[in-house]
Parts: C-alpha cells; sequence; structure tokens
C-alpha cells in the first residue's frame, strides 16, 4: 500500500518540486485538490478545480491529480456531510445508503437529482461549513512539510 501511494503521490509531488513549483503554490494545489475533491456533489469538483487553478494560477496537474486521489474520499464522505447540512437547517435525517444512491443513479441521473434535491443540498451546504477548514489545515500542514523538501532537494546530499 505504502508504494502505490508513494509512486502515486508522493513520487509527483517531488517531481513537481524539482520543476521549480514553489512549496506555498504546491501546498495550496495540494490542499484544494483534496479540500474541493470531497466536494459532495459528484461530477462539481473536477470543473471547480480547474476554476480555481486557473484563477488562482496554481498547478492544475496537482490539484487534479489529489482530486481525483480524493475520489473515494468523497464517496464516504456523502452521508457525513449530508447529516451535517441536516443538523445546521434542522431537518429530519433522510433515509439515504450507498446502495440505494447507486441504484437510483443506475436509473438515470436526472432523477436521482429530483428525487435526491435536498440531500444534495444538505450535502453541500455540509461541505460549505466543513471543507475551507479542511483546506485551511491541510494547507498549513503541508506548506512547512513542502519547503523542508524543496530545501532537501536542492541540497546536495552529503556522504556519512
Amino acid at each position: 500500500m505504502f508504494a502505490v501511494l508513494k509512486r502515486r503521490l508522493v513520487d509527483p509531488v517531488l517531481a513537481l518540486l524539482r520543476q521549480g513549483l514553489s512549496p506555498r503554490e504546491l501546498a495550496l494545489s495540494l490542499s484544494f485538490g483534496a479540500g474541493v475533491g470531497i466536494f459532495p456533489v459528484l461530477g462539481v469538483s473536477t470543473p471547480l478545480l480547474t476554476g480555481i487553478a486557473l484563477w488562482m494560477r496554481l498547478n492544475l496537474p496537482a490539484i487534479q491529480l489529489v482530486n481525483y486521489l480524493a475520489s473515494p474520499l468523497q464517496l464516504l464522505l456523502i452521508i457525513p456531510f449530508v447529516r451535517v447540512g441536516e443538523a445546521l437547517t434542522g431537518a429530519p435525517p433522510q433515509p439515504l445508503s450507498v446502495s440505494a444512491g447507486m441504484d437510483m443513479l443506475a436509473g438515470g441521473v436526472l432523477q436521482a437529482i429530483v428525487v435526491l434535491w435536498d440531500a444534495i443540498l444538505h450535502a453541500a451546504l455540509g461541505w460549505i461549513v466543513i471543507g475551507p477548514v479542511v483546506i485551511f489545515i491541510l494547507y498549513r500542514g503541508l506548506a512547512p512539510l513542502l519547503a523542508r523538501a524543496a530545501t532537501r532537494l536542492k541540497t546536495p546530499d552529503t556522504p556519512p
């Protein structure tokens, strides 16, 4: 498992640092990619992150790499985000399950949107409260780590 993470996440991030991307820009790219990548409305994160990358002049490949890696987490967090949104609005909990949602999607995307409209709004509201905090925490944690990694990459290895 660690070898897969290293090959698919760590090595590409280090390659971006070697190409001259600043640690701050890379930390922002990775933070937005992960934070928006868990946005609980399917199909929204890719165009949203493309717009963010272009607007903020961030690294689009880095943002989209983390976005795609966050996809399994996005699916796992849909129902928790719905529950947060329901709690914020005082709405009663809807009976939701991943299998029922997938069955609805199989019947047609538009029909699923109509049936799940309230859940979609509650999930988006839950993310609006939690997502920016996640992005901020990720950025504050990644920026110093990437700055140290960039320094180490620039420093030639010295023999022991």
